[in-house]
């Protein structure tokens, strides 16, 4: 299909009459279009389509469909349906009353077309200038940030489904793509044992027994693998996407052992950041957060939250489930700073806030970044009898450090951490150490020596230094409250937008996935606004509200903001 692009068209006339007919009050959709007007164009979608071919759809109204999916929680085809049949959409699209809209296939179609031109952040951008140019959003101010997990498309799968599905999967593939060769290398068995999909019920319940199962998964597999290897002039084989899939999750789960086939050792299988969790999403992994595990993807929404204003959100980041959130405060000011929608303070929770990443936000964006920093851990920097860092004199011009009782370090090298992070390594002598009348109270053990620092960078450690005494303070605490609100914006995305389950299969579809769902949860907050519309409140149990004015030490706070 071509793109025909035409300019932005007024309602017609007739859909204006009935629309205002049958809704006195209005609605979201007849609301949105007369406030933000044309929300996309369909010059903005114009690289996604050749110069000749059949005319398509305009890409700028099937955006619109596919941000309104979201919005009411619609499928494909009852997107299309709302199209043809109602009269709110049509007014919010400037179509004619008789229009027949198009088939529901197309939404699949320029999805895909967004995807592969990486264009997801488009449809987001256009909602946040839409707000821009009614002055509802502007940089600086506040901003929070929160993540959330996302489970895969793809059903979870315990041990034993896993590497049956996988096998299963990859015999459907070469089935389809070659199967008189199939024919000739798969043994009879296996048709009785992959021929159907794999259950839980179907498998035997006593361990022993469970073993032997998918040790014979196992060698099925790998017997597979090997032919493949040796097919004649089918070098294609091994590059289908399936078999791909069986050979690396057949390599994180079994080794040959005197050749024989032998299931690995917890220990001996990749991470889960490598790790594949099933075979018809290989992008998904394994992630954990706190106390929840989950197959899939992580999900981190960035929104405003001035106290006056509307809050709405500004930037989306997907990534895979076992990514940390430590990783990511740059990845969001990077993505806010391309927008320019950098905020001046940037509130996060202790999954974010690090050294390097609160230099970092100073140093490359100008950004203030706030969030719980984690407790010291090391063993010398601990307890009621031990010296911490800063208790020592630190001169970084002179590469010295001094401790308390002025002796000075003799050994500074720069060195890295066990993540991989620059850190600088510090050691006095053991001669000063085993005379100090403080040994007691700077070692904090009998079993140690001498004392030995790890110190961050100059500028992290400084950035480090000020966060935790800013930290101390009542104001801070006080202000922080203001984090826990983006939490309401997650449960919005819950129960709204199905934000914890993946409609498609791989990142990118997920990805924009959520970049329809925040661009969904920013209409449904602007027409909130326009409508004078409350925020919810949080809610309280009974027994909570029973809680004393002056909240108990270390109970979490809640802000309804």
């Amino acid at each position: 299909m071509s793109l025909r692009a035409g300019k932005p068209r007024e309602v017609p006339a007739e859909t204006v009459r009935v629309a205002r007919a049958a809704f006195p009050k209005g609605s979201l959709a007849i609301r949105v279009r007369d406030e933000l007007g044309t929300l996309f164009c369909d010059e903005e979608f114009a690289g996604l389509f050749p110069a000749r071919g059949k005319p398509a759809w305009s890409p700028g109204r099937l955006a619109f469909v596919l941000v309104w999916q979201f919005v009411e929680g619609l499928t494909d085809r009852q997107a299309a349906e709302a199209v043809r049949a109602r009269i709110d959409v049509k007014y919010a699209l400037g179509l004619e009353l008789g229009d027949p809209g198009f088939d529901h296939s197309v939404l699949s179609e320029f999805r895909d077309r967004l995807i592969a031109a990486e264009a997801g952040r488009q449809v987001l951008d256009g909602i946040l200038d839409a707000a821009r140019g009614r002055g509802l959003i502007k940089p600086g101010g506040r901003a929070r940030t929160d993540s959330t997990h996302v489970h895969g498309a793809a059903r979870e799968l315990n041990w034993l489904e896993h590497v049956a599905e996988t096998l299963r999967s990859a015999l459907n593939a070469l089935a389809e793509a070659d199967p008189e060769w199939l024919v000739e290398v798969a043994e009879p068995d296996w048709f009785h044992h992959y021929a159907t999909r794999a259950e839980e019920s179907r498998f035997p319940q006593a361990r022993s027994q469970r073993t032997g199962v998918g040790l014979r998964i196992g060698a099925d597999g790998m017997h597979l693998l090997q032919a493949v290897v040796r097919a004649d002039g089918a070098d294609w084989l091994r590059v289908l996407p399936e078999v791909e899939a069986l050979r690396q999750i057949w390599v994180q789960h079994f080794h040959l052992v005197e050749g024989e086939v032998a299931r690995r050792g917890s220990k001996d299988r990749p991470p889960g950041a490598l790790r594949l969790v099933g075979p018809y999403d290989i992008e998904a992994r394994c992630g954990r957060k706190n106390d929840t595990r989950w197959d899939g993807y992580k999900v981190h929404l960035t929104e405003t939250c001035e106290p006056d204003a509307v809050h709405l959100i500004t930037n989306v980041v997907t990534t895979a489930g076992a990514v940390s959130d430590d990783r990511m405060a740059a990845v969001v000011h990077n993505g806010l700073a391309a927008r320019g929608l950098l905020p001046a303070e940037h509130w996060v929770d202790a999954g974010y806030a690090n050294a390097l990443a609160l230099a970092a936000a100073h140093r490359d964006h100008g950004v203030a970044l706030h969030g719980p920093l984690k407790a010291v851990t090391s063993a010398q920097s601990q307890g009621e009898a031990t010296y911490g860092q800063d208790a020592f004199a630190i001169d970084w011009d002179q590469h010295q450090v001094t401790c308390p009782n002025g002796k000075t370090a003799t050994s500074w090298r720069d060195a890295r951490s066990q993540a991989g992070l620059p850190v600088i390594r510090v050691q006095f002598p053991l001669h000063d150490c085993r005379t100090c009348t403080m040994r007691a109270d700077c070692l904090g053990s009998t079993n140690r020596r001498y004392r030995e620092l790890t110190l961050r960078p100059e500028t992290e450690y400084e950035a480090l230094r000020q966060a935790r005494a800013l930290q101390q303070t009542d104001e801070w605490k006080e202000r922080y409250k203001i984090r826990a609100g983006v939490e309401g914006t997650i449960s919005q995305g819950v129960l709204r937008c199905d934000l914890r389950r993946s409609r498609y299969r791989g990142l990118a579809k997920t990805s924009l996935q959520h970049q329809l769902t925040g661009a969904a949860i920013n209409l449904a907050r602007i027409d909130a606004h326009l409508t004078g519309t409350p925020r919810a409140r949080t809610r309280t149990s009974h027994f909570a509200a029973l809680r004393p004015a002056e909240p108990v030490d270390g109970a979490k706070q809640h802000s309804p903001n």
